[in-house]
């Protein structure tokens, strides 16, 4: 059975109906609304061949026709038309994320936001990862009088602290020394090159201070170990209660439940790292409680070797092509933010 110009028009027909609708589409609503040019008769013969060849289903016997993961899947590959972004939209997204931004968990948390506020899904984005990443600077700061607080900055602006308890903390000036001595001996290298000749160094020069240094080494290596760590930052979990489609309070509750899990999300985002753009849809998915979901992910760059990703959650019927016109336009103005962090961290 061909798959012909007007089978294709009218799927096409039921496809835009039912995501801006979520209501199944009869024979009547296409001949009404898309003026196709033939009777609601012929629709409903092509219809019917279109469900046989499992590009729509129908719900109900009395019903109209759905489309099925399959006829999605023909859309966003070939029938779906790319939607611009509006000078206003990029606009919006250039001011969401562009706004004293310094670190990176915050500019993810921004992104997050932003993302889920344009298109009213869930958004999940994961920072970018560097393996090897190298101590950009090392503070040790007055806290009080039985501690130290501890700064580590990685060159990615992966920015870590912590409290050093002690005794009795020294002197003011004595703990920017340690600071200072800590971030000559350390700064730009990586955890791995921290080695034996590098720690009797530190030794030699902070002997007075011996007892502290394995407290200092070990939250220094915390850092890092973090630091390559996948860091997930989500927004708009709860607009998935706005579709019908989630409003079975089991279904709902499932799917909460695995976006509660990070390892579920890390999968999610691993998934699409390294396929640019990609969409799965329904049954594609890997995750069982998402199986009524399409989840679109698109990788962003920070330096040759240092990326991440953008997801977004949402019904099967969620409007792709304007999700995939936003995530393209986040992405340019993500790696824009990024490449100016990074041009600021070299010149500083």
């Amino acid at each position: 059975m061909a798959l012909n110009d007007r089978k294709i028009r009218i799927l096409q027909a039921i496809i835009n109906d039912y995501i801006e609708t979520a209501e199944p589409v009869g024979s009547r609503t296409i001949a009404k609304k898309y003026n196709l040019g033939v009777s609601s008769a012929t629709i409903r013969n092509e219809m019917s061949d279109l469900e046989e060849m499992g590009f729509i289903l129908q719900p109900h016997a009395s019903s109209g026709r759905i489309p099925s993961d399959l006829g999605y899947r023909l859309y966003v590959d070939h029938l779906m038309q790319k939607k611009e972004l509006s000078y206003e939209e990029q606009s919006m997204m250039q001011a969401m994320i562009s706004r004293n931004i310094s670190q990176i968990d915050y500019l993810m948390e921004e992104t997050a936001k932003a993302i889920s506020m344009m298109t009213n899904y869930t958004t999940i984005i994961s920072e970018p990862i560097s393996r090897g990443t190298r101590i950009k600077q090392i503070r040790l700061l007055p806290l009080d009088s039985g501690s130290v607080l501890l700064v580590i900055a990685t060159e990615n602006n992966f920015i870590k602290n912590h409290v050093i308890k002690m005794g009795e903390a020294p002197e003011d000036m004595k703990v920017f020394e340690m600071g200072r001595c800590l971030n000559n001996v350390l700064q730009g290298h990586s955890i791995g090159e921290i080695n034996r000749d590098l720690i009797a160094r530190l030794q030699s020069e902070l002997a007075e201070y011996a007892p502290l240094l394995p407290h200092i080494l070990a939250a220094i290596e915390s850092t890092m170990r973090a630091a390559e760590k996948v860091q997930v930052h989500m927004s708009g979990t709860k607009n998935i209660l706005a579709f019908p489609e989630f409003s079975d309070i089991e279904k709902a509750r499932a799917l909460f439940q695995a976006l509660e899990e990070k390892d579920v999300l890390v999968t999610l985002l691993e998934e699409g790292k390294d396929n640019g753009l990609q969409v799965l849809i329904g049954s594609e998915n890997t995750v069982q409680s998402m199986k009524d979901c399409s989840v679109i992910t698109a990788t962003y760059k920070m330096g040759d070797d240092t990326r991440g990703t953008i997801g977004i959650v949402g019904p099967t019927r969620m409007d792709y092509s304007q999700v995939i016109s936003v995530l393209n336009g986040m992405v340019q103005n993500i790696e824009k933010v990024l490449r100016d962090l990074s041009d600021g961290n070299k010149g500083s």
